[in-house]
């Protein structure tokens, strides 16, 4: 069996809900995880995605910001979301796959949404940034004391770190931008290592290859810049290493029509 799991921040899921169905159409993943949904959960588009075929849905969202999503044609068993950092602030759900989705059963989908953590590095000039931090220390806790990576798990999400030398435009001179920091990018790499999780994209596209999902919208061309940053992740538990097939980077869709400033990362396994 050949599992897909396509993560998307997707900055307003009602404004583009005709961009994401487009999308599943044709590109159909088994499974879709958005964050940034920015919607209340009454006026969450359900209907939109059944219509889509992506009948199993768990989200929680607020008005305007915010908010992470999972759609998906294979049944659900379980679902959770946790109120990271003592907020309950939408930045997380967790789904586990039902019986019903064959070899896929007993896989864990967790989808976060970390902070972006504002423009100055210092937590205590900062508050935003403090609050990324601390939502950091609690997702290294949460390894520890849930051990997630004991059972075939999937976690996803725009994680608003670029980790890697290779995964923004220049290191150099992104070295103090939040988002690259160093601080940011090796505490982010210390919870992925000591959490048993592995970088899907890195795994099979190595460095020194460049690697982005996101561009700024401040740039007036931003394909001729080109002055991306990957700061949208898949990673695996080890139970799942093995049956990694492929992970693409759909960068057309940030030429879309009133686009995402990021675009959608889908892992493919083959179970």
């Amino acid at each position: 069996m050949q599992l897909t799991v396509t993560s998307w921040n997707i900055n307003s899921v009602r404004l583009r809900i005709g961009m994401v169905t487009d999308f599943l159409g044709r590109h159909a993943p088994d499974i879709l995880c958005l964050q940034e949904t920015k919607t209340p959960d009454e006026q969450f588009p359900a209907k939109a995605f059944e219509k889509a075929g992506y009948v199993h849905q768990a989200f929680i969202g607020q008005k305007g910001y915010n908010g992470v999503a999972i759609v998906s044609k294979l049944p659900f068993s379980t679902r959770d979301a946790m109120a990271m950092c003592g907020r309950n602030d939408a930045r997380h759900m967790t789904v586990v796959l039902g019986a019903a989705a064959g070899a896929a059963a007993d896989i864990a989908i967790h989808n976060f949404y970390i902070p972006a953590g504002g423009d100055i590095p210092d937590p205590a000039k900062n508050e935003k940034f403090a609050h990324k931090l601390a939502f950091l220390d609690e997702i290294g806790a949460w390894n520890v004391a849930k051990r997630p990576t004991d059972r075939p798990a999937i976690l996803v999400g725009d994680l608003n770190i670029a980790p890697y030398e290779h995964d923004v435009w220049s290191h150099k001179q992104l070295l103090d931008v939040v988002s690259h920091t160093p601080i940011e990018t090796t505490t982010l790499e210390r919870l992925r290592s000591e959490g048993g999780w592995t970088d899907a994209a890195r795994m099979l596209r190595p460095e020194p290859e460049k690697l982005y999902s996101w561009w700024s919208y401040r740039a007036a061309d931003w394909e001729a810049s080109d002055r991306g940053r990957r700061l949208d992740h898949i990673w695996l538990s080890d139970a799942l290493r093995p049956t990694l097939r492929d992970v693409t980077f759909l960068r057309e869709a940030r030429g879309w029509e009133r686009p995402s400033d990021h675009v959608p990362v889908t892992a493919t396994l083959e179970l």
